[in-house]
């Protein structure tokens, strides 16, 4: 190959590596920005990783973002709060209800349960 194959070569690699720098430094990924029906496949993916007690509030909304429905309440000493994010379509009217989420119990900060059986518990507390 000759000298100007070869710069062409070099100068396309580099163009494409600054172009991936740029995306990686500028582009915000969070699930906030997702399209509905991707934020929908990335909660039921992030959530069934999720386990127990290795969880926290904090780091449901910085790693899922706002929930989509929440609810909490105080008893005793304790704080309860309930994340409703969305996993399934349900029906298409431009609400989101709870049938179509899964919900995240958090006591004290730290994730306790995941489902509706850890809701119904919560609601009996």
């Amino acid at each position: 190959m000759n000298k100007k194959v070869i710069t062409r070569i070099l100068l396309a690699l580099a163009a494409y590596g600054v172009f991936v720098l740029l995306v990686m430094t500028f582009y915000d990924d969070s699930p906030s920005n997702m399209k509905w029906e991707d934020r929908e496949t990335y909660n039921r993916q992030f959530i069934g990783k999720l386990k127990v007690d290795q969880f926290t509030f904090e780091q449901a909304i910085e790693q899922l973002g706002s929930p989509d429905i929440t609810e909490a309440k105080k008893r005793n000493d304790t704080y309860y709060q309930v994340m409703f994010y969305r996993t399934q379509h349900m029906k298409s009217d431009g609400i989101t209800t709870q049938d179509e989420c899964t919900p995240l119990v958090f006591e004290n900060g730290e994730l306790t349960g995941i489902g509706s059986s850890a809701y119904q518990q919560f609601l009996s507390h």
